[in-house]
């Protein structure tokens, strides 16, 4: 055997010098007749040869030109342009305020020449205002000005830490004036390379710095004061819990951070143990899932930012479509870390019903000398058992329940959107998304839905306009949510949400004897109402976003839309077949027809996934397809890979394979 071993390792040995040779004499030969020597003999990577059309895509969105390759070797996802104009839109005005403390105006294309006023003037400070204006328009003192795709050796300092292919960070050089420079940060060298490509074709090379290195890392490296960033844009596929313990310390004090979180089967309650470990937080199965997952990553980001003394403001929190975007601006100070506590609490969350109750888990009450003093929060807020349906509570968070927006911030954003429509591509749904935000309350945290409370009592849905009404009338204040159209975002208690049901229950009866004495429904619907409910419409239940028409939430952009698959290295395009493959095994599950032939005969076209790992022992009887695959269905499954090089190391006594030995 041992001989065996080594007279093979030989023979291997021989191979390679051979090959070595050969590529070495064919030096003075055309390129690609090396390559092809070198292919030949497992010297060098294989390359597939493709036609230049095919190679890469170009792509064109806001101001930037990208090249893609047509392989999944680079990611990006087209749905999530409203989430790349949105950021320029926010970055656009922070740089705004950012500058306008410095003196320094910024001008953005489509805006008309009109100085905006980025602070509040009380009254005494209007006319000290007015004199400094006009001493401003001396020509010898005119003021700074910072225009698009110029350096500003005052601006913000950017870096995109995940930057795929660079789009994101060529929009902002293109689009975003008062930057000093941006940081497009990849791991994946093609990644880094594609961005060059791009950097070179849109011409900002003076202001895109491309990186290859781990984001972590990166950052750890910028957390003195003088290296940091002024905005951090975090994007990664999946989760960013690992980057955000660096990303709090290499933020400027104030400086802003954009978080994309697009793991929201783990956000939205599908695995809590899998939420706690990431975020710290337990997330529950509801229908405010979306703005629970929004104020997880925030109590998720103030905990990172706690252990540094630091702390975190939110200006803007949005839920669109399978992902949650957090705009934050981290700052420093001892002092309002130890409010930090009375901002998080804990959800109780009836099973039954959906009734949910907070319970903070500190609590900030007022001191002599007009102190503030801390301690820990009384409770709990509910009983062993609900009180409306006598079900069980789950217990979930901790989670953020301070505002989760900031509305002066959020109307500058809507204003410079509003007066230059044309400058992205999806202005009409920031526009209408924004809107909503400024409508919401900013002091309710979480919501319940209009078909939740319908199904759970087994009752006909009122219209919103009807339940908006009927609180409105009762003295409470209701408002729609961005993260759900049917959303019902009240201050009024559980109790009186649920006398108003009882009252519209008794406008159209449910039957009683079909419910169990012990479901929610009857025990709910047992009770008499102490509040009557009044349904006439009134003029404000509908709101001014709902009036309007605007574009709130989004219809289905494109075909097959939502998550794309991770890049991978050498990754094949999703071609025509690959679309036909997806088309086919879409509801491959599903009875399509009721004849027993007919569904036999439909599973049979797939498959055995069993029979292919040599598992399979029902034989002739598995209602799926053992027919062995086609030579071309076998080469368009295979894996592409090259033949690895001979390892030109003998193998050791232990050793009982090696590369390229079967």
């Amino acid at each position: 055997m041992p001989q065996a071993r080594i007279v093979l390792w030989l023979n291997l040995t021989l191979r390679s010098a051979r090959g070595l040779c050969r590529a070495g004499f064919m030096e003075g030969q055309p390129h690609r007749s090396a390559n092809a020597a070198a292919m030949k003999n497992g010297t060098v990577p294989c390359v597939e040869k493709r036609p230049p059309e095919a190679q890469e895509t170009t792509v064109i969105e806001g101001a930037a030109k990208i090249a893609f390759p047509s392989a999944n070797e680079v990611f990006y996802n087209p749905v999530q342009e409203f989430n790349r104009d949105l950021t320029c839109a926010v970055i656009t005005e922070f740089a705004r305020i950012q500058l306008g403390a410095k003196g320094i105006q910024i001008k953005v294309p489509g805006e008309k020449d009109v100085q905006k006023v980025v602070v509040d003037l009380s009254e005494q400070e209007e006319d000290n205002a007015e004199l400094k204006e006009g001493a401003d328009l001396a020509p010898g003192n005119q003021p700074r000005t910072a225009t698009v795709g110029a350096i500003c050796e005052e601006g913000l300092r950017v870096l995109e830490g995940l930057a795929a292919s660079g789009l994101r960070s060529i929009r902002f050089a293109r689009e975003i004036p008062g930057l000093r420079f941006v940081v497009a940060n990849d791991a994946s060298a093609q990644a880094v390379d594609l961005i060059r490509h791009n950097v070179q074709l849109n011409e900002v090379s003076h202001l895109v710095q491309p990186s290859q290195a781990d984001a972590r890392m990166l950052m750890y490296q910028h957390q003195r004061m003088s290296d940091r960033f002024e905005v951090i844009d975090l994007d990664p596929y999946g989760s960013p819990a690992p980057f955000l313990d660096a990303a709090v310390q290499a933020m400027s004090e104030g400086g802003l951070l954009c978080v994309t979180c697009t793991d929201m089967a783990v956000l939205a309650g599908n695995s809590g143990e899998t939420c706690y470990s990431k975020y710290g937080a337990m997330a529950l199965k509801s229908r405010a899932c979306h703005e629970m997952a929004l104020r997880i990553i925030l109590h998720s980001l103030d905990l990172r930012a706690n252990c540094y003394q630091r702390f975190i403001v939110p200006l803007l929190s949005i839920s669109a479509d399978f992902y949650v975007r957090v705009f934050v601006r981290v700052f420093t100070g001892q002092a309002k870390v130890k409010a930090s506590a009375s901002k998080q609490a804990l959800v109780f969350q009836c099973v039954g019903c959906g009734t949910f109750h907070l319970q903070r888990l500190g609590k900030a009450s007022g001191a002599s000398g007009g102190r503030v003093k801390f301690s820990a929060a009384c409770g709990p807020p509910v009983a062993p058992e609900c009180e409306h349906c006598g079900q069980r509570h789950q217990l979930g968070g901790p989670l953020w329940v301070e505002p989760i927006h900031d509305l002066d911030f959020v109307g500058r954003v809507l204003e410079a959107v509003s007066t230059n429509p044309g400058r992205f591509h999806t202005s009409e749904r920031i526009r209408g998304v924004l809107s909503v935000i400024t409508e919401e309350l900013l002091d309710v945290p979480l919501y319940y839905t209009l078909d939740q409370l319908s199904s759970t009592i087994h009752c006909s849905t009122p219209s919103l306009l009807q339940l908006r009404s009927a609180l409105l009338h009762a003295g409470f204040r209701v408002s729609l949510s961005h993260a759900c159209k049917n959303a019902v975002k009240t201050d009024a208690p559980a109790s009186a949400l649920w006398d108003i049901m009882r009252c519209w229950e008794k406008k159209c009866p449910v039957k009683r004897e079909r419910l169990s004495e012990t479901s929610p429904a009857f025990r709910i619907l047992s009770v008499e109402p102490r509040l009557q409910a009044n349904f006439t419409i009134r003029v404000d239940a509908n709101p001014s976003s709902r009036q309007r028409g605007l574009k709130r939430f989004q219809a289905n952009p494109e075909a097959n839309w939502g998550p794309r698959p991770r890049a991978r290295p050498g990754g094949k395009a999703a071609g025509k077949a690959m679309e036909e493959r997806r088309r086919l095994l879409q509801n491959k599950r599903k009875e399509l027809a009721e004849d027993p032939a007919q569904r036999a005969a439909w599973l049979k076209t797939f498959p055995c996934k069993r029979f292919k790992e040599g598992t399979c022992q029902q034989g002739d009887q598995c209602c799926y397809s053992h027919r062995p695959l086609t030579p071309e269905a076998t080469a368009e499954a295979a894996p592409k890979d090259c033949p690895q090089t001979p390892n030109q190391n003998p193998p050791g006594p232990e050793a009982t394979t090696g590369p390229g030995v079967d």
